[in-house]
């Protein structure tokens, strides 16, 4: 297991040991520790944490996780930077309904193409180089929207901006290298919330900065672009940050133990392969859609919509709208959260229908917002829609690691670009015209919430079952090892190239919920010194 050690990915484990708990920390039970290795944190044999201290910087675990968010936190203020100032902007470029709406599409449409590319390059270069150069290089495009003069500009700076959420990709991906997977829910749920968690901030953040800006001396119409200079700077500062402070995985960058054989090096080519004939991959691209994609929809509409409809000030708007986004700083995590929950009682069933729930509900609540009459019940709607949407969220990823050992950054990645073609889609077809008013548009985006979510009744895993059915009745197909083994051919078995996903396959034994204790490993399938 030499050249396998400390693989993306390759460490979810298991069943056995006692753990010890922290304040302010969420444990992996029953996680054997590897007391050999020299951590601050206990880990399990592949050195991923076994807890996750919330307010700690122990290295390299949780030094990763606060890169990770605060790089994600980002992005995501300067890709929605321009939203709650849309009142201002719109004026000084004279922008239309329609403009507005394309610069929407727009924001949240660089980052389906690029989140397909971190996937790859998670998967093969690593986290740390992947985040650290996308946050970079997208600085000059958000110092660009200081320079527009007109729609066209508008539109194609805000797509330009909209690269960076790719981010979001690594940050997962990061998140499943370093942490335990009894834990990962709830992990994947925080890193991503709290990141998410900037589409809020930057109501509040660019509002202020441009008040402060224009009572310094600067016009209006020149406060707004001076402002943009603040979330630029903070890219260029991250990406610094990342690339110096961050680590791959827990024993150094993939690069180094690719150099050394710790690692071994997977084709791009078979990697990709696997995650896009698993039907669950396209599934969950879908599911996606309709939670983080009306999110992303939602944070570019909401301050407008607020401040036209029920004629509010600029910042009054920006407050109320701020709290959508906000609400990612305990919705996303209590997410991973209950899937995990969930997942010690009844498995994975009990994930899938914490996602089914969750999502539902946020639906039903985003179309009241539509069609709420006062200001304070429109406000109750959209915390209660936030909550719902964000928290499924994190139920999401809190299956998507069992989706596939092998292609892990791949599917993060599809599910991501997910992400963000269904807010493209809901915002190309719902506020980019006239046809629908911003409230009908709200209400009709929670009809399709509803509707997109039943698909996840079809998720169907042999070894754990789904929603309504029972795992496969055949001893063989209903192993773990046959599902994340069947992804290697058997010249890579002879090579040896599968025992990651062996190892994988036993510590997710414990999806089968409280039929793991009764549940035999079938012979022959795990390697004997896992």
């Amino acid at each position: 297991m030499g050249d396998i050690e400390g693989e993306p990915g390759s460490s979810m484990h298991g069943v056995t040991g006692r753990e010890q708990t922290f304040a302010f920390a969420v444990a992996s039970p029953m996680v054997p520790t590897d007391t050999t290795a020299k951590f601050d944190l206990p880990v399990d044999s592949e050195h991923k944490a076994k807890v996750f201290k919330l307010f700690s910087f122990a290295n390299p675990h949780m030094r990763t996780f606060h890169l990770s968010w605060i790089s994600f936190f980002t992005c995501f203020v300067s890709t929605f930077a321009a939203a709650p100032l849309v009142p201002i902007i719109r004026d000084n470029l004279n922008l239309t309904k329609g403009d507005i709406g394309n610069a929407g599409v727009a924001s949240v449409s660089g980052s389906i193409f690029s989140r397909l590319v971190m996937g790859a390059v998670c998967d093969l270069l690593g986290p740390r180089y992947g985040c650290a150069f996308l946050i970079m290089l997208a600085a000059p495009t958000v110092f660009c929207m200081s320079f527009v003069s007109n729609a066209g500009g508008y539109i194609a700076v805000r797509f330009m901006i909209g690269f960076s959420l790719a981010t979001f990709v690594s940050c997962q991906y990061w998140m499943s290298t370093m942490f335990n997977s009894k834990i990962i829910g709830v992990v994947n749920g925080t890193a991503a919330g709290w990141g998410n968690m900037g589409g809020g901030a930057t109501q509040l953040l660019m509002p202020l900065l441009y008040d402060i800006i224009q009572r310094a001396g600067a016009t209006q119409f020149t406060a707004w672009r001076i402002a943009f200079f603040i979330p630029g700077w903070l890219h260029i500062i991250m990406g610094i940050m990342v690339l110096t402070l961050g680590q791959d995985l827990p024993d150094g960058n993939l690069s180094t133990l690719q150099k050394k054989g710790d690692v071994a090096k997977d084709k791009f080519s078979k990697v990709l392969w696997y995650a896009i004939t698993n039907y669950r991959t396209w599934i969950f691209a879908l599911l996606y859609g309709y939670s983080m994609g009306v999110e992303l929809s939602t944070d570019n509409v909401i301050a407008e919509y607020f401040y036209d409809r029920f004629d509010l000030k600029l910042h009054t708007a920006g407050i109320i709208a701020a709290t959508f986004g906000m609400a990612n700083f305990v919705a996303r995590p209590a997410g991973g959260f209950a899937s995990d929950l969930a997942a010690r009682r009844f498995g994975m069933r009990g994930r899938l229908w914490t996602l089914w729930t969750l999502q539902t509900l946020g639906g039903l609540f985003c179309i009241w917002l539509g069609r709420a009459g006062s200001l304070p019940l429109a406000v109750t709607a959209m915390i209660l829609f936030s909550i719902g949407a964000q928290s499924a969220c994190g139920a999401t990823f809190g299956i998507i690691p069992f989706i596939s050992r092998r292609s892990l950054g791949i599917i993060s990645g599809l599910t991501g670009a997910g992400g963000n073609f269904g807010s493209g889609l809901t915002q190309l077809v719902f506020f980019s015209s006239t046809r629908f008013s911003t409230a009908t548009g709200l209400s009709l985006m929670g009809v399709m919430i509803v509707c997109c979510t039943l698909p996840v009744t079809l998720v169907h895993f042999p070894q754990w079952g789904s929603m309504f059915l029972p795992p496969s009745r055949d001893v063989v197909k209903a192993s773990e090892e046959h599902y994340y083994g069947s992804e290697w051919n058997e010249e890579e078995k002879q090579k040896g190239l599968h025992q990651g996903s062996l190892k994988f396959a036993e510590n997710s034994r414990s999806e089968r919920g409280k039929r793991v204790a009764s549940a035999p490993t079938p012979p022959n399938s795990t390697p004997t010194h896992v």
